[in-house]
C-alpha cells in the first residue's frame, strides 16, 4: 500500500488547490448542508494564500496525485479564504492563545483514506514545535466528525452570514496539544 506523502505548498500549487477545494465543497458538503448552504460556502471558504506565504500549508499526495491540503497558522484568522470577511493577520501569542488549524480539504477521490488525520498530525506537531499548547479551528459540518474523533471539542456554533443572505454553520472547536 502506498503511503501518503506531504510537502509544503508553493504558489504554483494554487490553481490545483483551488480546484480541489471547490470539488470538496461541491461533492462532500451536500451530505451535511442543504443546497443553498453548499453554494453559500464558497463565500466563506477557499484558498488563503497567507498560509502558503507563511510556510504553514501542507499538500498531501498519494501516488503522485494531490489527495488533500490543509495547514495551521500562528495568525488570528480562524477560517476562510482570501475573500472572506473578518480576516485578522495579527500574530498569536503561543503562551496565551491557540494556534489555528486552517483550510483542510480532502479530494472527494481520496475521502476516508486518512488524509485529514495526516494533516491534523502535521499541523499539531508544527504548532507544538513553535510553543503552542492549544489549537482551534473552524469546522464545517462535514469536518466535525473527523475533528471530534481526533480529540477536538466544540466551543461555539457560528452562523456565518454570506452576501446572498444564507448563513453557513461553522463550529469553532479546540484541543489541548
Amino acid at each position: 500500500m502506498t503511503q501518503l506523502q506531504h510537502r509544503l505548498a508553493v504558489p504554483a500549487d494554487m490553481p490545483a488547490l483551488s480546484a480541489l477545494m471547490d470539488a470538496a465543497i461541491r461533492k462532500l458538503l451536500p451530505a451535511f448542508l442543504d443546497a443553498a448552504q453548499v453554494e453559500a460556502s464558497f463565500a466563506v471558504m477557499g484558498l488563503d494564500t497567507q498560509l502558503i506565504a507563511d510556510g504553514t500549508y501542507f499538500v498531501i499526495t498519494l501516488d503522485g496525485a494531490i489527495a488533500g491540503c490543509g495547514g495551521w497558522s500562528r495568525r488570528a484568522t480562524l477560517f476562510g479564504g482570501n475573500h472572506t470577511q473578518g480576516r485578522d493577520a495579527r500574530l498569536l501569542d503561543p503562551a496565551t492563545e491557540a494556534a489555528r488549524v486552517r483550510a483542510m480539504y480532502t479530494s472527494p477521490d481520496f475521502a476516508r483514506r486518512g488524509v485529514g488525520r495526516r494533516i491534523l498530525e502535521l499541523c499539531e506537531a508544527a504548532a507544538r514545535a513553535e510553543g503552542f499548547t492549544q489549537v482551534e479551528l473552524g469546522a464545517t459540518m462535514g469536518g466535525q466528525p473527523l475533528y471530534e474523533a481526533c480529540g477536538y471539542r466544540g466551543i461555539e456554533l457560528l452562523q456565518v452570514p454570506t452576501p446572498g443572505g444564507v448563513a453557513v454553520p461553522i463550529l469553532r472547536m479546540g484541543k489541548t496539544l
